[in-house]
């Protein structure tokens, strides 16, 4: 009877033992489980806002990513979210994913990288759609790479190619308003390296910051009476109320140079345009490359766009008389 009762007791302990083998990460218990069939990866992509620009990056990086896993006979499972434009909900999911547990996060747009750099120091974080990632991070001394948990791809087009193209478009103007929104760092960066280029120039340049939506109208009304040329950098807040910045530069006959591509279609005459899909696509290879790889994502430099085209609003150059130079692509409608 004692020997049925130990053997009992014994059995019991062995399935209790195995049952909290089997209860750490569910991921990595999945990994171990496929073997030979192929690894399952989870990961968290975080997006700032809807956006035809962010769209693009985040389709391209999931299709991407499922292409290249899948050629290994692989698999990866997006958790995508989006913050419809809050900051504080960039945390929310951003904290959803660390609980979780991910693989990999992606952060797209500057919010959701800052979220993740203060969410976790040991997931990897891919970003994209950045402008600037030392502005972002705050760490103006980074270099190529950011030496911690952190890379991905930047946003921005050269912003000495963007004065040159002004200055291509609006030789004879004088006073060029630079109108962007003061509570997005990267703007700021992109603001302190073009000003210097155009005042080399001959431009007088003259800023108009705005903290949110409310008091767009009011600051940009001032900079069209003020300016010959309006430039507006890549910068979420502008590009989200493109509108209303059309509706005020148009019938004051004043052009709009912008940073990228969406906003140009929006209000804006010309443009230094890059792929969003594309540096969706280079951000998926860095994933693959970490995920699948082993690569050290702390010396991962930060990557850009492989080209770039130079693009016009046919119809607001049309609305403005204004004749593109040789060599720009009209934006497709």
């Amino acid at each position: 009877m004692k020997k049925r009762f130990l053997s009992a007791l014994l059995a019991g302990v062995l399935a209790v033992s195995m049952t909290a083998c089997g209860s750490g990460n569910g991921s990595d218990t999945q990994k171990e489980a496929d073997g030979a069939s192929g690894t399952n990866y989870t990961v968290g992509v975080c997006q700032l806002a809807p956006h035809p620009a962010l769209d693009a990056a985040t389709k391209g990086f999931e299709d991407k990513l499922t292409e290249l896993m899948e050629a290994d006979g692989n698999t990866v499972t997006f958790d995508t979210q989006n913050a419809n434009g809050e900051s504080a909900t960039c945390s929310t999911i951003i904290n959803g994913f660390v609980s979780s547990r991910v693989d990999l996060i992606l952060a797209n747009a500057t919010s959701p990288l800052q979220a993740a750099a203060s969410g976790t120091a040991d997931i990897p974080i891919l970003g994209t759609s950045i402008s600037h990632y030392g502005t972002a991070l705050e760490e103006p001394d980074m270099g190529e790479s950011t030496g911690r948990n952190i890379s991905g791809t930047s946003d921005l087009a050269p912003l000495d190619q963007q004065a040159q193209m002004l200055n291509e478009w609006f030789p004879d103007a004088q006073n060029v308003g630079l109108v962007y929104c003061s509570g997005e760092a990267n703007s700021r960066y992109q603001i302190d390296v073009i000003k210097p280029e155009l005042e080399a120039m001959g431009y007088t340049c003259t800023e108009y910051s705005f903290a949110d939506s409310n008091d767009l109208s009011t600051v940009v009304t001032k900079a069209c009476q003020e300016s010959d040329v309006l430039y507006a950098p890549t910068d979420n807040t502008v590009a989200d109320n493109a509108g209303i910045i059309a509706n005020i530069a148009i019938p004051a006959k004043v052009p709009v140079i912008a940073g990228e591509e969406n906003l140009c279609a929006g209000c804006g005459v010309a443009t230094l345009s890059i792929s969003y899909e594309e540096i969706g696509e280079i951000t998926a290879q860095m994933a693959y490359d970490i995920l699948v790889g082993g690569e050290d994502i702390s010396t991962m430099p930060i990557e850009f766009a492989a080209s770039t085209v130079k693009k016009y609003n046919e119809t607001i150059c049309s609305q403005l008389g204004l004749t593109p130079p040789e060599g720009y692509t009209a934006i497709e409608e």
